[in-house]
């Protein structure tokens, strides 16, 4: 018999359109964009945003610029969507956007500053979006500079504004008073840029209500299985499935231990398979705190994870060298893992290497 050797990621994109669909559906009427940043969350962003171009999307947001120069190289001519760089225009990235026809997302005065530069030299208007920080000081401007720069029309000059964001920082929590806070916040801003297209919400937001969704809204995480609030959520699919080969099956006795050191010692009879992946494959090797696998239909809990290898509790269960267990799945819940391994469901995505074999299902 011919066994396998390597794990199996599987990215099925018919669940990834089942997500965008149904985040859609909660924010009707609003456009979107979806956050296709670090590889489409590692699952590829030419792929993702091939399927969700056909899906409807016209418009997705990266973090680097090369991020935005790759995805349009993927696009192609045939698929003209904006793309939003959230680090915005960066000293003397100006041709490099222009050639790729990237929107930088502007977060700062020296950013601005540098864009009205680019426009005057070049003679034509730049696309840019401005983001404002309403409470998460992470990035944008403050409302004061907001402000400035709102009264001050020169400080815009050459600038073509074609959105107005902000984001949120406690969306996960739908009943924190920080939401309210800076949806407060937020208003003010919008007064201060009359007819400009706003954008409040990404995931979570989209389910804060109608007064968060605003005119565009930018699914990241639940488009890819993980749940708005950071628990799982039975309306959206597993976009992700990873699989790995068992290798080896042993009986181990009390008081024995598995792994490196004596961290982890044995307290009963207790049957192991030793499945073919580990964190070199970006299998979190926190997981193993509460983390599971799936094995001839029920969990198997996770023991230790090493770099290139995982042992499970697998008890009675039928199993055999070769068999394949789910590490990550429809049946491993993204947001259970991530809370296995004390982070959340974006780490466990991003972190998934290259080196297992990658299958798509409904690739466009």
């Amino acid at each position: 018999m011919s066994l396998p050797t390597s794990a199996r990621l599987t990215i099925d994109l018919d669940a990834l359109a089942h997500n965008f669909a149904v985040l859609r559906a909660q924010a009707a009427g609003a456009d979107a964009a979806p956050v296709i940043k670090a590889d489409g969350y590692g699952l590829g962003a030419a792929q993702v945003a091939r399927r969700l171009w056909a899906e409807g999307a016209q418009g997705f947001f990266v973090a680097r610029l090369s991020e935005g120069e790759s995805l349009r190289a993927a696009l192609g001519a045939e698929h003209p969507a904006t793309i939003y760089v959230l680090d915005g225009f960066l000293a003397g990235a100006g041709p490099r956007l222009a050639a790729a026809r990237l929107t930088p997302v502007l977060s700062s005065l020296p950013q601005i500053e540098a864009a009205t530069t680019f426009a005057a030299a070049s003679g034509q208007a730049l696309a840019v979006a401005l983001q404002v920080d309403t409470g998460m000081n992470r990035q944008g401007l403050t409302l004061a500079e907001a402000e400035a720069v709102a009264q001050s029309g020169d400080r815009l000059r050459g600038l073509d504004i074609v959105l107005l964001m902000s984001h949120l920082g406690s969306a996960t929590s739908p009943d924190d008073p920080r939401n309210e806070l800076q949806l407060g916040r937020f208003a003010q801003v919008r007064r201060l840029f009359p007819g400009v297209r706003t954008s409040f919400a990404a995931s979570a937001g989209i389910m804060l209500g109608p007064d968060y969704r605003n005119d565009l809204i930018r699914p990241g995480i639940s488009l890819y299985g993980g749940g708005p609030e950071e628990r799982p959520d039975a309306r959206l699919h597993a976009v992700a499935k990873f699989e790995a080969p068992i290798l080896y099956i042993r009986n181990v006795e009390p008081g024995e231990m598995i792994g490196y050191g004596s961290h982890t010692v044995i307290d009963s009879p207790t049957r192991v398979a030793v499945v073919g992946a580990g964190y070199a494959d970006g299998i979190i090797r926190a997981s193993r705190n509460g983390g599971y696998g799936w094995l001839a239909g029920e969990r198997r809990p996770v023991i230790i994870v090493t770099m290139d290898l995982i042992a499970l509790d697998i008890g009675p269960a039928q199993a055999r060298i070769g068999d394949w267990v789910e590490l990550l799945g429809p049946n491993v819940l993204l947001d259970d893992i991530a809370t296995a391994a004390g982070t959340v469901a974006h780490e466990c995505l991003v972190r998934l290497s290259t080196r297992a074999e990658r299958i798509y299902l409904g690739e466009v």
